[in-house]
């Protein structure tokens, strides 16, 4: 791809409860994917109150997320050392391989999170805490 240009409502909506094996159950828009990016994932999430993102790690991949719309608050870092901290829109957050991570919505609207990931392999989640 030498260059692609798509408006949010370009993306199609996923829902992930209809994909089996893939939790959590919320709403995607899985940008990368639709532009046919190889080497980010790029995906804007969709909350509802007290929806999450459990604690996770991945063995090689970075992520970088951005708080478009609403209140979340994080769990970040490794077993054990994990720190909570609150952020709303504006805030930028970011784990390397093998760095617990996750998120909840903590806001009463609708909250939006953009989340970059590369390299872009199938990095499926790992329990933080089997990694010390």
């Amino acid at each position: 791809m030498e260059y692609e240009v798509l408006g949010t409502e370009d993306v199609p909506v996923t829902d992930l409860s209809e994909v089996d094996g893939v939790p959590p159950d919320l709403d995607i828009r899985p940008v990368g994917r639709t532009m046919g990016l190889d080497n980010l994932h790029v995906t804007l999430w969709y909350f509802e109150p007290d929806e999450e993102i459990q604690y996770h790690a991945h063995s090689e991949q970075e992520e970088l997320y951005y708080v478009v719309e609403g209140e979340f608050s994080l769990k970040l870092g490794r077993s054990g050392e994990a720190e909570t901290v609150e952020v709303g829109p504006g805030a930028f957050w970011a784990a390397g391989p093998e760095v617990g991570h996750g998120h909840r919505y903590v806001g009463d609207d609708e909250g939006v999170v953009l989340a970059v990931g590369a390299p872009a392999i199938e990095d499926p989640g790992l329990d933080p805490h089997n990694l010390d």
